[in-house]
C-alpha cells in the first residue's frame, strides 16, 4: 500500500501541482504540534528534492518558529476527488523573509498576493504515498478571498505591524524570526 521514494518523480509532481490544499506538520522539542493547511496558488516544486511555499500572514506563525528550533517538517496532500492517495514530503527547511536576499529571487515564482510574510524551502530526504482509500470525496469550489481582501485593506505597514504584534512569537512563547 505505502512507498516511499528519495525524490518527487514526474507523477508525484503533476499530483501536487492539481491539489488545491496541502498541510504543513512542525513541532518544537517540546510544545504543541502544529498541523496548518495551506491554499492559494503558494506551492512550487522546485527540483526532485525541493519545493517551496509562500507562507502568507496568519493568526499565528508556528511553523517559523518551530523549524528555528527542531528543522524537522513534513507536507501532505490528500486526493479528495479521482483516485485515492495520500502524500506526504518529509524533511527540513529554511525560511526566507523579505529582508534575505533569496526572497527576491524566489518571489517571481508566485503571483503577486498580499501579506506575504515567508518563503520557506523544503529540502526533501523522502516521498511517501499511502492508499488514502479512507479520504472522502469533496467538490472544489473556489478559494476564499477574504484573507487577501483583509492584508489589502490594511497595507504593507499595518501587515507588518501585524507581524510584530501577532506573529514574532509562537503559542508557546518561542521567537519566529520574522
Amino acid at each position: 500500500m505505502g512507498k516511499q521514494y528519495p525524490a518527487i518523480s514526474a507523477e508525484i509532481q503533476a499530483f501536487i501541482e492539481q491539489q488545491h490544499i496541502f498541510f504543513v506538520g512542525t513541532a518544537p522539542a517540546d510544545g504543541r504540534v502544529n498541523i496548518s493547511p495551506k491554499g492559494q496558488d503558494t506551492l512550487r516544486v522546485l527540483d526532485a528534492n525541493r519545493v517551496a511555499w509562500l507562507n502568507l500572514t496568519g493568526s499565528g506563525n508556528e511553523t517559523a518558529a518551530h523549524l528555528l528550533e527542531l528543522n524537522c517538517i513534513t507536507l501532505m496532500w490528500c486526493a479528495f476527488e479521482g483516485k485515492p492517495n495520500i502524500l506526504r514530503l518529509y524533511g527540513t527547511a529554511t525560511v526566507y523573509h523579505p529582508r534575505d536576499a533569496e526572497w527576491a529571487e524566489l518571489l517571481p515564482l508566485f503571483p503577486p498576493l498580499p501579506g506575504s510574510r515567508q518563503i520557506v524551502v523544503v529540502a526533501v530526504d523522502l516521498v511517501q504515498t499511502s492508499c488514502g482509500m479512507a479520504v472522502p470525496f469533496f467538490d472544489y469550489r473556489a478559494e476564499r478571498d477574504e484573507l487577501n481582501d483583509y492584508m489589502e485593506q490594511r497595507g504593507p505597514e499595518q501587515v507588518e505591524q501585524y507581524w510584530h504584534n501577532r506573529n514574532a512569537h509562537s503559542i508557546d512563547g518561542k521567537p519566529t524570526g520574522i
